[in-house]
């Protein structure tokens, strides 16, 4: 009876987790690319077809199974209402997620509880859970794809899982190549059926693509490469990833070009798993498997200079989970080695990723989102165009049909881009003179002043300082303290 109680331990575990979570709902800390997928949802709700602009195809999200997850939520609960449930729903899945990695490396069900908890109040670990974005479903499909496939030997998961995973994210081929590597290293030979599983990933997402939009990568990743993409010497691309290194390896980012927590973290870090895999266990196996993955992804997404948070976190947090199995199975001062670790690493992480929750759910939902209800409420014709960047949360609050600066949400301004580099932002006003232009900087000062004079006028200044003030004075002061947010002016056009 005793052991059956204990067994249950950690389902209690997950449960706790995810009810203590739900408190950084309150911050309203959503990402801005959540919104671009939840657009993108409602208008397949709307118009039968997965883009962003009306009846333009246009992947203009890259999670594709998100987008239809999101779009079941819609119909569910309705558009004023789903945005709550699917956040729990990623962070129950999420948490499932690190049930069955405590499964893989533990075996004592009080270290299963503890490590569920401490690993899901981590940063990285809040931020998939309440951002909105598809790393809750991810990190749950790809433990679910160890625990059941690898572990338990269930062959209909090595085939569907792989194919789910690429339909999530295309670039889950790198997690899916490790796995592969891992595994026929260590047992000398390999798994057809996760082969066959792999190829279908790789074939239904290209197939998808290219029967439905046209193109074999996603229109996000095309995009981003066009606008984003520039020559650089070896010297120039080592001094980058040196730079970038600190501020994404580790959980925390601190302002300047060196992190010295990133450095003792990955020394703490390597010399743990170290420690583990000397131990020869069977879990070894797995341990390989999310170390090396951690490694390479962080490897090559920094080399690519890709500067957005989430395609570090699920590597952050596997990176991490050496240290708290090294702490947990302690034979001696464990409780020590345990207060240490809570009181100098987890508990600062938790109440830095509190304040900047706090902080940047303020200048995104009670700041940003404005802009959008300001233009619901003022422009009755959602037919008109806005030029603008980024293309989350106004666009979805505004309603209004979006051209942004990247070209994630409308292809043509990529056109402008290959043509003139330099100068698409103002092409693409004459071109196609878009009602409305939501900028960071002062047009009437900038280059083309006096076109922007002669047929735009300002409409409305939108400022973060007018956002830091609230009725609670502890939460004004962690306003002011990491004010959040950029500075816009908004123009309307005049002929």
């Amino acid at each position: 009876m005793a052991e059956t109680q204990n067994s249950r331990l950690p389902i209690y575990a997950v449960i706790v987790t995810v009810v203590f979570k739900l408190l950084f709902l309150l911050t309203h800390y959503i990402q801005e690319d959540a919104f671009i997928t939840w657009r993108v949802a409602q208008n397949l709700l709307d118009y039968g077809v997965i883009g962003f602009n009306g009846d333009t195809k246009i992947s203009a999200s890259t999670p594709h199974l998100y987008v239809f997850v999101s779009y079941i939520f819609n119909l569910i609960f309705g558009k004023e209402y789903f945005i709550e449930p699917l956040l729990i729903f990623n962070s129950i899945l999420f948490t499932i997620g690190t049930l069955f990695l405590s499964h893989l490396l533990l075996k004592n069900p009080w270290q299963k509880v503890i490590f569920i908890f401490l690993i899901g109040i981590v940063p990285p670990a809040i931020k998939i859970s309440i951002l909105g974005m598809e790393y809750g479903i991810l990190f749950f499909l790809e433990m679910s794809l160890l625990y059941y496939g690898f572990n338990k030997g269930k062959k209909w998961v090595l085939i569907l899982l792989p194919i789910l995973i690429m339909f999530t994210r295309i670039d889950t081929v790198i997690f899916l190549g490790i796995v592969f590597l891992v595994d026929v290293f260590w047992n000398k030979k390999i798994r057809w059926n996760y082969v066959f599983g792999g190829i279908l990933g790789v074939l239904s997402t290209v197939a998808f693509n290219w029967f439905y939009f046209g193109e074999i990568v996603n229109n996000t990743i095309t995009a981003k490469k066009l606008l984003y993409e520039q020559q650089s010497t070896f010297a120039q691309n080592v001094d980058y990833f040196l730079v970038s290194f600190g501020n994404f390896w580790g959980m925390l980012k601190v302002p300047g070009n060196f992190n010295p927590i990133t450095i003792i973290v990955l020394i703490f870090e390597l010399l743990c798993f170290i420690y583990l895999i000397r131990q020869r266990e069977k879990r070894n196996y797995f341990l390989w498997m999310i170390f090396i993955f951690g490694w390479t992804k962080q490897i090559i997404f920094l080399s690519q200079k890709s500067l957005f948070d989430w395609y570090y976190w699920v590597p952050q947090l596997l990176l991490f989970v050496p240290v708290l199995i090294f702490v947990l199975e302690q034979k001696e001062k464990r409780n020590l080695w345990l207060s240490l670790l809570v009181v100098f690493y987890i508990a600062p992480m938790l109440a830095f990723q509190t304040i900047h929750a706090i902080a940047t759910g303020n200048g995104e939902w009670n700041y940003r989102r404005t802009i959008g209800i300001f233009l619901n409420q003022y422009e009755k014709d959602k037919k008109q165009w806005i030029l603008l960047e980024p293309a989350g949360y106004v666009p979805y609050f505004s309603g209004l049909k979006t051209i942004d600066e990247v070209g994630l949400v409308d292809k043509q301004i990529q056109e402008e881009i290959k043509k003139d580099k330099t100068n698409y932002w103002i092409n693409t006003v004459k071109n196609r003179k878009p009602k409305y232009l939501l900028s960071y900087q002062n047009l009437y000062e900038s280059k083309n002043a006096d076109y922007y004079q002669t047929h735009y006028k300002l409409l409305k200044e939108f400022r973060v300082k007018d956002h830091l003030k609230s009725d609670n004075k502890i939460l004004e002061k962690i306003y002011n303290l990491k004010p959040s947010g950029t500075d816009y002016n908004l123009y309307i056009r005049v002929d």
